[in-house]
This record gives structure tokens, C-alpha cells and sequence, in this order.
């Protein structure tokens, strides 16, 4: 009688051991090894990001603001964001926005520069490449990204062009 109530107790108790233990199996089949892989990969890379900001501190980005073009003419400047190692200002005419300005600093991703390796074009001497259709960048010191981005359409190449000229590249190409 005792051994029959233990019975009805004791199997069910250990079928839900032995189903969660082979739930939980601590092997590593195919399916978990490609996220294993990829993580293995993932923290390479962030570990060599780490070891070229190590290398080359990033700048923080009030230090940008002194590189960007001066406003007047009708244009009015209105800085957005300031993070490290990234200044950002909207263009403006008329209270409308024109374009976007950055100056970025890519010490932290060395792959950021690649896309100027084959640049054709140069603005104030230093490689420019497009982005898109509205987007116009320029790598100075091999560190330095200078983009304007347009927001309007009337705002075209030619002109971001232009206002990348107006930006102090050589003096942020002495920046360290």
C-alpha cells in the first residue's frame, strides 16, 4: 500500500527530472555553435575596437565645434548633438533645414576610412567620397570624417561641396 502511494508519486517526480535534464543538456550542437561563432567573432572585433581607441583617444565633441563653418549670409548654424568623438549642426536658411554637418572622429573603427582608399575626388585637398544622393564626406588626417547631408532638395551637391570648403580642415587635421 505504502509502495503503490510512493509509486504514483515518485514516477512522475522522476520523469520531469529526467525531461529536464535532457532539456538542459549541456552539449553544443550545430545550431549552438553558429551563435557561438558569431559571438566569438563579435567580441574580437569589439576587442579590437578597444585597443584602437586605446591607441588613438577619441576626441570629445565640443572639441569639433571651433571646425565648423562660421554662419551669416542668411545661414544660421544650430549645433545638435555632442558626443564623444562626434559633433553634429543643422544648416538653416529661412527657418528651414538645409542640411545636416558632422564632424565624426572613426579613431575607435579604422574600418570607417577603408571607403576612402579609391576616392577620385578631393575637397581642400583631402579625400571626399559620396554617400547616396545626399551626402557628401571628406576623410581629413585619416581620421576624420567631415559629412553634410542634405535635408532639402534644393540643397545639392555643388553646395555641400561648398560648405565641406568652408569647414577648417586643415586646422582639424593638426587636432590630435
Amino acid at each position: 500500500m505504502v509502495f503503490s502511494r510512493w509509486s504514483k508519486i515518485l514516477a512522475p517526480l522522476l520523469i520531469s527530472v529526467l525531461l529536464l535534464v535532457s532539456a538542459c543538456g549541456g552539449s553544443t550542437t550545430p545550431k549552438n555553435q553558429g551563435f557561438a561563432d558569431a559571438q566569438k567573432q563579435s567580441t574580437s572585433r569589439s576587442a579590437q575596437r578597444e585597443m584602437a581607441q586605446q591607441n588613438k583617444q577619441e576626441v570629445a565633441g565640443g572639441e569639433f565645434n571651433k571646425f565648423f563653418p562660421q554662419p551669416g549670409g542668411g545661414f544660421e548654424r544650430v549645433f545638435a548633438q555632442e558626443k564623444k568623438g562626434f559633433a553634429e549642426a543643422k544648416l538653416k536658411k529661412d527657418g528651414q533645414d538645409l542640411a545636416m554637418l558632422s564632424i565624426s572622429d572613426v579613431a575607435g573603427n579604422p574600418a570607417a576610412a577603408q571607403k576612402f582608399q579609391n576616392a577620385t575626388q578631393k575637397i581642400g585637398g583631402y579625400p571626399s567620397v559620396a554617400q547616396g544622393k545626399n551626402a557628401t564626406v571628406v576623410l581629413v588626417n585619416n581620421r576624420f570624417q567631415v559629412k553634410v547631408t542634405s535635408k532639402n532638395p534644393s540643397f545639392s551637391q555643388s553646395d555641400r561641396e561648398a560648405w565641406l570648403q568652408k569647414f577648417d580642415l586643415n586646422g582639424l587635421a593638426k587636432l590630435k
